[in-house]
């Protein structure tokens, strides 16, 4: 299971963003998660309270925010949202696209502390 030690990994980055605001309690963390990513939300939201366990971040929450995939349709000559991730075509148009905009991500955007 790769979402521990991802987990582990997202605990130890705000524990050391803690110590330069002066030992801040890390209330959230919040995580943006495309679905191309590879990780999976519940094993990740799981794993998230072990790594936490015994550290500074313990009883803090991991917020997610899903991202859909979004390709660039060279056709419609823009971005568009994919009703699957199966079928990598333009919902509008039928033409394949395999420019992914967003989808992969699995980034920490903010951390919610208190002083």
């Amino acid at each position: 299971m790769h979402e521990l030690s991802i987990a582990m990994s997202i605990v130890e980055m705000a524990q050391e963003e803690s110590e330069r605001c002066g030992q801040a309690q890390v209330l959230a963390v919040h995580l943006r998660l495309g679905q191309l990513s590879g990780v999976v939300k519940e094993a990740l939201l799981s794993s998230y309270e072990m790594a936490c366990e015994a550290t500074p971040l313990e009883g803090s929450q991991l917020l997610i925010e899903e991202v859909p995939v979004e390709v660039f349709c060279p056709k419609c000559d823009g971005p568009r949202a994919l009703g699957s991730i199966q079928w990598f075509c333009c919902p509008e148009c039928g033409t394949p696209t395999p420019e992914v905009l967003h989808g992969k991500e699995l980034e920490v955007v903010a951390l919610e502390i208190e002083e």
